[in-house]
C-alpha cells in the first residue's frame, strides 16, 4: 500500500535515514491519506534522539524538547519531528509526567490512542500496521489501541477525541470503546476548558455534528455542558415542535454551514428553554423569554468554555434575535436591521432557516416564506443603499460642530434623532433635509 508523501516529508524522513536513523510519517497523516483525505499536517516519528534531530537540520524549533518533538523548519512550514517513546504515568489525566525514549517503533505505536492514528509509514518499509487501523478504516470504526479503560484512564481528553473523530469521519465508535467512557467521563473535569473547546468545535463543523447526542449519552456534556442535559430532558408539547429541545438542536445543526459561530448559534439557540418553560392551562408548553435568557446563559457557558470575546459577541446576538419576527415592511425590516446590528445579516437568516427546518410540518411553508421575504427585502434595502446606522448618515458629529452644536451630549442625541427619522424616512438621508430637521 502506498501514500504519496510530500517532497518535504520525503527529504526530512531520507536525512534521517541517510544518517542511520529510522523515520516514518505518523499518525493522523497516514490515516487520512489512505481515507483520501487532505492532511492538515505531516508528522514524523524517528529512532533519533531530539538533540540528533537538531544536527541533522539547520532551522529547528524546540516546540515540545521534554517530550521528544522537534519541529523542523522546510522553507515556511513547520513538520513535528517526534522521538519514538514510552509515556510513563499519567498524573493529570492528560500528560505524562515523564516519557522514555525508545529505539522500537511498535512501542511507540502501541500508546497511540485508536488504531487509525497508530499507523505508520515511509518509501522503503511501506505501511506498518500492527494495530488493525486498516481493518478498522475498512470497519469504519473508532476504536482504541489495548484497553479502551487504560488509554482513556491515561489522557480523558480521548474521550472527546472519539466523539469527534466519529463525526469527522463518518465512522461509529467501536462497542467496547463506547462503553469505556461513560464510567470515566467525570474525569473530563480534570482537562483544561480551551482543550475541550479545541475538541467540542471540531465536532460542531464536522459533517456529524449530531454526534453530540453520543456526548450526552456518553455522560461527557454532563460534566462541560449540563445545560445541554437539560436541553435533553425538556420536551416540547406544542404544534410546532415534533422532538424535545434537544433533540430540535441536534435537528437544527445539520441544516447550518460548518460555520464555528453559526454551528456554536445552533447549539446553544434554545439553551433558555428548560429554565424558561410554562404549562397552560390547555397542557401547551410555552417558552416566553427564551431567546434573551438564551444568550445570558450562553454567554456564560462561552465564557466557561475560554472562547473569545469576538465569538461570543456573535453567538449571543444571533440567540438574542432568531425569534425576532418583524412586519415584512420597509420600515420595520430597517428599524429591525439597525436594532439587530448590520454585522448578525445575512447569518441570521441561516439560523432563522435551521430553526424552521428543525420542527414539525406544521406551517413549515409559511415559516420558509416568511424568511425568504425578510432576506429579500434586506437584499433590496442594501441595493437602494438605505441608511441603517449612524455610520451611514448623511451628517455627522463634525457637521454639527461647524453648525455651531457643542462637542458632548447634545450632538449624540441630535445624530441619534437624526436616524431615526431617516430609518423612517430614508429619501430624507441628504445634508439637505438632515439641516432642515435640527
Amino acid at each position: 500500500m502506498t501514500i504519496h508523501l510530500p517532497e518535504k516529508v520525503r527529504h526530512i524522513i531520507g536525512t534521517l535515514e541517510g544518517a542511520g536513523f529510522e523515520a516514518y510519517a505518523v499518525g493522523g497523516c497516514v490515516r487520512d491519506s489512505l481515507l483520501g483525505r487532505e492532511p492538515e499536517d505531516w508528522d514524523v516519528t524517528t529512532s533519533a534522539l531530539p538533540g540528533q534531530v537538531k544536527r541533522l537540520f539547520p532551522r529547528t524549533v524546540d516546540t515540545g524538547i521534554r517530550h521528544g518533538t522537534v519541529t523542523v523548519l522546510e522553507g515556511r512550514e513547520g513538520f513535528e519531528v517526534t522521538t519514538y517513546r514510552i509515556d510513563g504515568e499519567y498524573e493529570d489525566k492528560r500528560h505524562p509526567r515523564e516519557v522514555t525514549f525508545t529505539p522500537d517503533l511498535l512501542e511507540d505505536l502501541k500508546r497511540r490512542d485508536f488504531t487509525i492514528n497508530a499507523m505508520a509509514y515511509n518509501d522503503a518499509k511501506g505501511l506498518v500496521d500492527a494495530f488493525g487501523g486498516i481493518r478498522d478504516i475498512k470497519r469504519r470504526s473508532v476504536r482504541c489501541v489495548g484497553s479502551p479503560r487504560e488509554r482513556f484512564t491515561e489522557d480523558a481528553l480521548r474521550m472527546m477525541r472519539a466523539v469527534r473523530f466519529s463525526a469527522q469521519l463518518g465512522f461509529p465508535i467501536e462497542g467496547g470503546t463506547k462503553e469505556a467512557i461513560r464510567p470515566l467521563a467525570k474525569n473530563l473535569a480534570q482537562i483544561s476548558a480551551e482543550r475541550i473547546q479545541s475538541e467540542l468545535v471540531k465536532l460542531l463543523v464536522s459533517d456529524h455534528p449530531e454526534e453530540m447526542r453520543t456526548v450526552y449519552e456518553t455522560g461527557m456534556s454532563q460534566v462541560f455542558l449540563p445545560e445541554f442535559d437539560a436541553m435533553m430532558d425538556t420536551p416540547q408539547n406544542n404544534k410546532h415542535h415534533c422532538y424535545n429541545v434537544g433533540e430540535h438542536t441536534l435537528v437544527a445543526l445539520g441544516h447550518v454551514r460548518k460555520d464555528k459561530v453559526l454551528r456554536l448559534t445552533m447549539l446553544l439557540h434554545d439553551v433558555g428553554k428548560p429554565v424558561c418553560k410554562s404549562v397552560g392551562e390547555d397542557g401547551i408548553y410555552h417558552f416566553y423569554g427564551h431567546p434573551e435568557t438564551g444568550a445570558q446563559m450562553a454567554r456564560g457557558i462561552l465564557r466557561r468554555l475560554k472562547f473569545d470575546n469576538a465569538t461570543i459577541r456573535r453567538v449571543t446576538a444571533l440567540i438574542t434575535w432568531h425569534d425576532d419576527r418583524p412586519p415584512i415592511e420597509e420600515r420595520a425590516i430597517r428599524q429591525a436591521i439597525y436594532r439587530i446590528g448590520e454585522e448578525q445579516f445575512p447569518d441570521l437568516f441561516e439560523v432563522k432557516r435551521a430553526d424552521a427546518l428543525a420542527k414539525n410540518l406544521y406551517k413549515r411553508e409559511e415559516k420558509l416564506a416568511y424568511i425568504a421575504s425578510y432576506e429579500a427585502m434586506y437584499r433590496e434595502i442594501l441595493e437602494k443603499k438605505q441608511c441603517l446606522s449612524l455610520r451611514g448618515l448623511a451628517l455627522d458629529g463634525s457637521d454639527l460642530i461647524r453648525m455651531g452644536m457643542k462637542p458632548g451630549k447634545e450632538i449624540g442625541e441630535a445624530l441619534e434623532r437624526l436616524l431615526m427619522h431617516v430609518l423612517e424616512c430614508p429619501e430624507d438621508n441628504n445634508a439637505d433635509a438632515l439641516r432642515r430637521l435640527l
